[in-house]
Parts: C-alpha cells; sequence; structure tokens
C-alpha cells in the first residue's frame, strides 16, 4: 500500500473513517536530533479502511486527519498513546477524544505492566509483528515495502486487539477502571511543560537553596533555548553541566571557561552570556525568599514494615484480580496509607481501587486481618 500524498485523498480517507465507529491510529516519528518529534507517517484504521499518510508530501496539508482526531463521535484507539497523543497536540493544537489507550487497557485486564505491542497483539490475536523497521529512519523517501508492511500492522492488528480488550472490560465489569488513565492521556497539562518546571526532570545532586535556585533558572533556560531551537536538551547543555553550574555559580566568563563540563569557547557565545545573566538571577534572589531543598518526610516508626505488608496485600490482590500493581497504587501511595490510614491523600481509597484494594488495606493496618505464610503461598485471614 503507498501513502496517502495530498490533502484531498487524505480528506476522503478521513471521511471514510469518521462514519466508522472506532478508528486505530499511530505514527512514525524521528526526534533524536530535534526537541519537537518530526511526524513522518501517520497510519489509521477502521473496519472498512486502512490508510498510510505522509505528512512529509510537498504540499500536504493535516487539517482533515486533526478535524478527524477532534469528533467525538468515533473513538480513537492507540498503543501507548502519550507520544502520539503529544505530537497531535502540538501540531493540531487538540487532542483526540474520545481515546483509548490499549497499552492501558491492557494492564486493567491482566496483562502486567506497560506491555509492548508485538506482546499485546501475539496474546491477543495470534498475530506476528516484525519489528525490525522499527528503527529505521523515517523520514527517507521513497519508504521500503518493508516499512510500509510494518507501519500497517501497527494498526490493522490493532483492531482485533481492542476488540479483545473492550470484551474483556465489558465482561469483567471494569470499563471505568479506565477513567483515570484515560483523563491524564486527555488532559493538555500533561503535554504542556512550563519551562520553570523543568528542573523537576532533574535528580537534584545539589545541597544548598542558592544551589536549587540557581538549577531552577538554568534548567528553564535550556528549555526555553531548546524549544526555540528545536534541539534536544542535551545538545544546548547537558545534564551534567547544569549540576556543576549550579554548584560552583559561575559570575563571569572567566569562571564559566574553567568548568570541565562546559565545552571550550561557550562562555564567549551568546548563549554562554545568557546562562551567566540566568545564574545572576538566582543570585539577585533575597536569602529569605530562596527555595528549600525538598527533603523527604521523617516517618513515624514502623512505617518501612507497614509499606512492605501493604505491599504483599498488593501483590496478592493484583494476583487474584488480574491487574496491574501500578494502576491501583504507587510507592508513595502505600507510603502515605501506611503513616495516614483513612485520611490517606490516595487514589487507593477511592472509587474501584478503594472496593479492590483500600477496604483491605485499611483493614491489614488496623489489625483487622493479617498476611499468613500456608501451603506455599500468602494468604488474607481475619483476627
Amino acid at each position: 500500500m503507498e501513502p496517502i500524498t495530498t490533502t484531498a485523498a487524505l480528506s476522503d480517507a478521513c471521511r471514510t473513517l469518521a462514519k466508522a465507529e472506532f478508528v486505530t491510529v499511530d505514527t512514525e516519528f524521528i526526534r533524536e536530533t530535534t526537541f519537537w518529534p518530526e511526524l513522518c507517517l501517520i497510519q489509521m484504521a477502521s473496519d472498512d479502511l486502512a490508510v498510510l499518510v505522509d505528512p512529509l508530501a510537498d504540499g500536504m496539508d493535516l487539517q482533515p486527519f486533526f478535524e478527524l482526531m477532534a469528533d467525538r463521535s468515533v473513538l480513537k484507539v492507540f498503543h501507548a498513546a502519550r507520544q502520539d497523543v503529544e505530537i497531535i497536540h502540538k501540531l493540531g493544537g487538540l487532542i483526540p477524544e474520545p481515546l483509548f489507550d490499549t497499552q492501558v487497557a491492557a494492564m486493567v485486564c491482566g496483562f502486567g505492566e506497560s506491555i509492548a505491542y508485538d506482546q499485546l497483539v501475539a496474546r491477543t490475536t495470534k498475530g506476528r509483528i516484525d519489528k525490525t523497521s522499527r528503527f529505521t529512519d523515517w523520514r527517507r523517501r521513497p519508504l521500503s515495502q518493508e516499512q510500509l508492511d510494518y507501519a500497517l500492522g501497527d494498526v490493522t492488528f490493532l483492531r482485533d486487539a481492542y476488540r479483545f480488550l473492550a470484551k474483556a472490560l465489558e465482561v469483567e465489569g471494569r470499563e471505568n477502571w479506565l477513567a483515570d488513565e484515560m483523563a491524564v492521556l486527555g488532559d493538555p497539562a500533561t503535554y504542556d511543560i512550563h519551562p520553570d518546571d523543568a528542573w523537576k526532570r532533574l535528580k537534584l545532586r545539589i545541597r544548598k537553596p542558592i544551589e536549587l535556585a540557581v538549577l531552577k533558572e538554568i534548567a528553564a533556560w535550556r528549555e526555553r533555548e531548546a524549544r526555540a531551537k528545536d534541539q534536544p536538551r542535551s545538545r544546548i547543555l547537558k545534564d551534567d553541566a547544569l549540576y556543576e553550574i549550579a554548584q560552583q555559580q559561575p559570575r563571569d566568563e572567566q569562571a564559566l571557561s574553567r568548568l570541565r563540563t562546559v565545552s571550550k569557547g561557550f562562555e564567549r557565545s551568546s548563549a554562554g552570556r545568557e546562562l551567566l545573566a540566568a545564574v545572576a538571577r538566582a543570585h539577585a534572589i533575597p536569602k529569605s525568599a530562596l527555595p528549600p531543598i525538598p527533603k523527604p518526610p521523617t516517618l513515624p516508626e514502623g512505617t518501612a514494615a507497614a509499606v512492605e505488608f501493604l505491599r504483599v496485600l498488593l501483590k496478592i490482590v493484583t494476583e487474584e484480580r488480574g491487574v496491574a500493581g501500578r494502576l491501583i497504587a504507587s510507592s508513595d501511595d502505600l507510603e502515605k496509607l501506611a503513616v495516614d490510614g483513612e485520611k490517606a491523600d490516595v487514589q487507593a481509597l477511592q472509587g474501584w481501587r478503594r472496593e479492590l484494594f483500600g477496604e483491605r488495606a485499611l483493614q491489614l493496618l488496623a489489625g483487622k486481618t493479617a498476611l499468613v505464610y500456608r501451603n506455599r503461598k500468602v494468604e488474607i485471614v481475619s483476627l
């Protein structure tokens, strides 16, 4: 199958796909040398039509595709949707809705944590995905037949995988279990990371409030620079350089040139001057207004043991009910439960998660149940 290369053909295809109950969607992109992913191919399929779309074709206008993504009468089915949705949000200014992520659905249906697409296809459809074309250069034209076949399989097999999961969710009465995860994927804030929050991506290898202030300023500068130049963050400045600058806090070109992690001549560039200005902004912050160093909370005695009990309980529940543990409670959630009990502000005490795990966790913490090892397995017993 040859890709669609004209806006008119794309518009015709999208009109046909808009009549379907659901459309499976995938994209191929490159982002190794850019900040923003470069969209290279779009794949879509319904029961009656499967198409490949070349967004790099001369004169191609993707507006018909974006209109289909915004059409609420058609369910959009992705596998591991986050990066695909990020691209659509960046280029089209919208979030596909309604949205269904088969990777999340698979976690709800007992397929483990973050199952890969080829594994999901093998287990739900008995199909086989040839992954040899996965990491090829999708910008190069013409695309090979192997690339086209691989790309098409990403949406044609997905149709049956979706049906399998949708049926399983219906049979088990778990359709609403996806709601929280789909809400995160459908929230524009998931993809709009503000430059001032860029420091949160980094490990805090610092000890003083002034170092954190500098790190925040230079991380925000790097984020803006990377976006403006459409280059990877590491090409602007590596993480190790951010840590060293935060600790050494150079105030002039000479001090900047002495740093091991900064390339020679960087201090004389416009980027070097902007970086020094960012350091100066941090030093202009009054001492009383410097950000505190985040510290893990001091936990009451016995918390670690309680968390381990909750972790075992969670494993029992996930194996018993066939749902991935991270959908129910994170390690932080377990810690909060161990400390605050009923007052803990965690998803595990809300909705289906409370029914599945939260109530059992509270009973265990209250000493109303216990974990007993017998018959070569751990069991929950009432006291």
